[in-house]
């Protein structure tokens, strides 16, 4: 009997354990679900603080904001860097642009080694502003049914009767002599022979012309076969410092502006037509810009330096002879109409096909 007592004990004491340890289970599980439905609540009143704080965002600071933007909208819109694409040939025509980059940085300046290089941009669309031969202007306004405008003059004359020798110092020296010359069928020959034809020297001066600028120097350098080269910056600076007794004996720019109304222009600024309509703002940004650059490229003393930088002259010293010699300026407005016209005018009567056929109309020009 006692043995049946001991074993009802040993089970009821098993059973009452296995009771509590179930009972602790349950206890121990409760505090993981409560964490769980807690963080979910918590997630869920978060989730509910939050959206009404993006969707009321707008709506509050929309009202607070816009008395404040109203003056800034009747001012100039920022230009994003590079958002300006400007192109300009290696030599005179681009000095001008040198110190552009410097000013902003709105500006995407890119340099080219020929002209055509230029109008394939200009045409496609991938150049804003250019800075081109006043002849190329006309052709692709003319190409382009006005598709691109004038907007400033960047470089007068800088074509020059340069001697190897000392026989040469008036205009009526040139006569009896050959001079040899580039250009042959494009605008040097046109200036060459209208300051000939202004000063009588048609029939008694002989023009020699050489394909390339390089032989030409080469030849004026050397003396034995050509004494006289009609050539143009920085050719003529080069040739000047190789040897001593080269130097420059009359300007073409003088000599024309004796005999006409309005000076040689040979560099103006195009935009295009679509791009002006829709960006005045940064076209006239740009005309100011420009003017700066100009003023710092003839008064600074670092200009030779920053010039060849740029990538637009190849040495210093010759950047140095050169850039006052290559009437670099910056004229708009109604000033840049009459001296464009005029040397259109000028070159379309010598063969109309270097301007496009015929003279632009007065949509050409930009005078605001």
């Amino acid at each position: 009997m006692k043995k049946y007592i001991s074993l009802f004990s040993v089970i009821l004491s098993v059973l009452m354990l296995l009771g509590s340890i179930g009972c602790a289970k349950q206890e121990q599980s409760a505090p993981a679900d409560s964490v769980s439905a807690v963080a979910q609540t918590q997630a869920e009143e978060t989730v509910q603080a939050a959206e009404p704080e993006k969707l009321e965002e707008p709506s509050v600071a929309e009202p607070e904001q816009a008395p404040a933007a109203e003056p800034e909208q009747a001012q100039e819109e920022p230009v994003l860097p590079g958002s300006v694409r400007v192109a300009a040939l290696i030599g005179p025509t681009g000095i001008g642009l040198a110190y552009l980059p410097a000013l902003s940085d709105a500006y995407q300046l890119d340099l080219y080694t020929a002209p055509d290089q230029v109008t394939a941009k200009i045409i496609n669309g991938e150049v804003d502003i250019a800075a081109v031969p006043v002849n190329l202007g006309s052709v692709l306004y003319n190409k382009t049914n006005g598709g691109v405008t004038v907007i400033a003059v960047n470089t007068l004359g800088v074509l020059y009767f340069v001697e190897n020798g000392n026989t040469v110092t008036t205009v009526a020296d040139l006569a009896g002599k050959t001079v040899y010359a580039t250009g042959q069928g494009s605008t040097p020959q046109y200036i060459l022979e209208k300051i000939l034809a202004d000063n009588g020297l048609t029939d008694s001066v002989t023009v020699e012309y050489i394909a390339e600028n390089t032989e030409l120097v080469a030849k004026l350098i050397d003396g034995s076969e050509v004494q006289i080269a009609f050539l143009p910056e920085p050719q003529v600076s080069n040739a000047c410092i190789k040897n001593e007794n080269v130097h420059v004996a009359l300007s073409a720019n003088d000599l024309w502006t004796e005999s006409s109304e309005t000076g040689i222009v040979q560099g103006i600024y195009l935009v295009r037509t679509a791009y002006l309509a829709e960006h005045s703002a940064e076209v006239n940004r740009f005309l100011s810009d420009a003017a700066e650059s100009v003023n710092r490229v003839l008064n600074d003393e670092n200009a030779p330096a920053v010039v060849v930088e740029r990538g637009i002259l190849g040495a210093e010293p010759i950047a140095k002879k050169a850039i006052p010699n290559c009437n670099i300026v910056l004229i708009d407005g109604a000033e840049m109409k009459n001296l464009v016209e005029g040397m259109l005018g000028t070159l379309f009567n010598a063969n109309p096909q270097s301007v496009g056929g015929k003279l632009p109309e007065d949509g050409f020009y930009y005078v605001p």
